[in-house]
């Protein structure tokens, strides 16, 4: 357990290896050293500060993985103030419920992203902001909202541009960055995470400089990362899967980053390459878009070794194919949420394939899991399935102005209840079942989707499957697989029922098969499946059968 600042562990760093490289973007041809980056992150606190934002204030980030977002991450982690992530995805409710939730002072964004204008979503909520006076914000709907950071070229009313932030460091000394940096104290919030909003309002988990740098340590000890390792980092950082899994786990080791500031599959293929990356990290579906990149072959992935696939359930198909044709033969398998900091459990790069392709691994080093029997707090027996819960340093400090939430998901005794169906084996192994939301219930039969779409992850044909559940008359439930195949394949729904028959039991046959290019998915990469669900009531309701 370290007792640092997210701050204070890029010093230490840059003090240990100052011209190591710490940050690489390849497609802007960007290069800085540990000492060159901690510099530049001072500089961008003392902008912090020059602006006249307070320690424990709140800073939203609303980008891609641009040099900027990472600069915010540290500078806020030495001045104190709490960095808040912005889903790349949201559109104007989605902003406007965070920035009203969070009381976020500081507002950075991009210009756009895909097809939405960030600016006119912003002006849209705030149109009081083409009237102000940069850092004098306010807006109505906004009432905590002062500052507006522009990434970009274009100067807009009523905001500052990120050149205009590094000129404020003038106003603010060397020395007087130092003495803020001493205030802080590792339990303090420094992180703040909106839930995905897969159900419901998303809630603001507030993480400390404690929960994710030690989670962050954590993590490269179970990789084995080093100074020698350079890291391809494609997954967001506003979720924790870049921002922790990614960042700290690498800046704790003295690794080199190299991140993309968007996903595409043959970018992070050029970017290992190029870069020699020794670890990758991603979703399922991105490692399953790199793998069917048509040019997959053409490119040397010699140099990979290890990685972390999470933030959904990892096929063992892919998982293998990961190993077997990238060669990432230490490939690691994280599980957690973002509660959690996130990590709760992680494989080692030392266990066998067959132990990382069926389990989530072990608990980190200080933390305590457990699974318990639905609705109480009495353990279960090793394999026998209940909710996982943990409890650690790792758990947050709560949901933002949200006891109520809180202390429905947290104990008196500190325990997080993840919602999160489990089966820990007698060597401590964790293997994630399903959602107690998602579990299935066919004529009485307990039905968990995870196991009906790793049976069919082994047709040949079939690229990726979802299994949800729709209301049935007959059998209180009914089973939907959506399916995704390969390219150039064509299949019926007789063709998969026909490879279910006799391998898997009659009642976990899908009644419904439905073919389809892409599913509903969040920015962060997690297949919403609530949205699956609603398209297949509709899809029941519209069929023959």
């Amino acid at each position: 357990m370290r007792s640092v600042t997210v701050g204070g562990l890029l010093a230490e760093k840059a003090e240990a290896h100052p011209d190591h490289e710490a940050l690489v973007y390849t497609d802007r041809d960007l290069r800085l050293t540990y000492r060159e980056f901690d510099d530049l992150c001072r500089k961008t606190a003392r902008g912090f500060m020059g602006l006249g934002i307070g320690k424990g204030e709140n800073v939203a980030v609303w980008s891609t993985n641009r040099p900027e977002w990472i600069q915010s991450q540290f500078a806020t982690g030495k001045m104190g103030a709490v960095l808040v992530t912005v889903n790349t995805s949201y559109q104007r409710a989605e902003l406007e419920y965070l920035l009203q939730q969070s009381e976020s002072s500081t507002l950075i964004l991009m210009e756009n992203y895909r097809d939405t204008s960030y600016i006119d979503t912003l002006y849209q909520i705030a149109p009081e902001l083409k009237e102000a006076e940069p850092g004098k914000l306010q807006a109505k709907k906004l009432p905590h909202l002062k500052n507006v950071i522009v990434l970009g070229e274009n100067r807009y009313p009523g905001t500052f541009s990120w050149e205009d932030l590094l000129e404020k460091q003038a106003l603010v000394s060397e020395e007087e960055l130092d003495e803020r940096m001493n205030s802080l104290a590792p339990d303090e919030v420094i992180n703040m995470q909106y839930t995905s909003g897969t159900t419901g309002f998303p809630k603001g988990v507030m993480l400390t400089h404690s929960n994710i740098v030690n989670n962050g340590l954590n993590i490269a000890e179970c990789m084995k990362l080093t100074e020698q390792d350079r890291m391809c980092i494609p997954v967001p950082f506003f979720h924790c899967f870049g921002c922790v899994l990614g960042i700290l786990a690498g800046i704790n080791a003295g690794s080199t980053l190299v991140p993309l500031q968007e996903f595409d599959p043959r970018k992070v293929l050029e970017a290992v390459e190029k870069e020699r990356c020794t670890v990758l990290h991603g979703v399922p579906t991105m490692f399953i878009a790199e793998l069917n990149d048509p040019e997959f072959e053409k490119y040397d992935l010699s140099s990979l070794r290890t990685g972390i696939m999470a933030g959904s359930n990892c096929p063992i198909e892919v998982m293998k194919d990961v190993v077997n044709k990238m060669g990432a033969e230490e490939i690691t398998i994280a599980y957690g949420q973002t509660e959690s900091s996130p990590v709760i459990t992680q494989t080692r790069t030392d266990d066998p394939l067959e132990v990382r392709v069926s389990t989530v691994g072990r608990t980190l080093p200080n933390v305590e899991a457990k699974v318990v029997r639905p609705g109480t707090s009495e353990e279960a027996a090793p394999g026998e399935q209940g909710e996982l819960i943990t409890r650690g340093y790792h758990v947050m400090k709560g949901y933002y102005n949200n006891p109520e939430e809180t202390e429905r998901v947290i104990d008196g005794d500190g325990w997080l209840y993840t919602g999160d169906l489990a089966v820990k084996d007698e060597s401590g192994y964790f293997s994630i079942t399903g959602r107690l939301k998602d579990m299935i219930i066919r004529g009485g039969e307990n039905i968990y989707p995870r196991e009906i779409e790793e049976f069919l992850y082994q047709h040949p044909k079939i690229l990726d499957v979802q299994v949800v559940g729709v209301p049935d008359e007959k059998y209180g439930e009914e089973i939907v697989a959506w399916i995704r195949l390969k390219e150039g394949e064509t299949a019926s729904v007789e063709e998969i029922r026909e490879h279910c028959r006799g391998s898997i039991s009659h009642f976990k046959i899908p009644r419904y098969i439905t073919f389809c290019e892409e599913y509903p998915m969040t920015a962060s990469g997690k297949i919403q499946k609530y949205k699956l669900k609603q398209e297949s009531i509709a899809l029941k309701e519209s069929s023959t059968e």
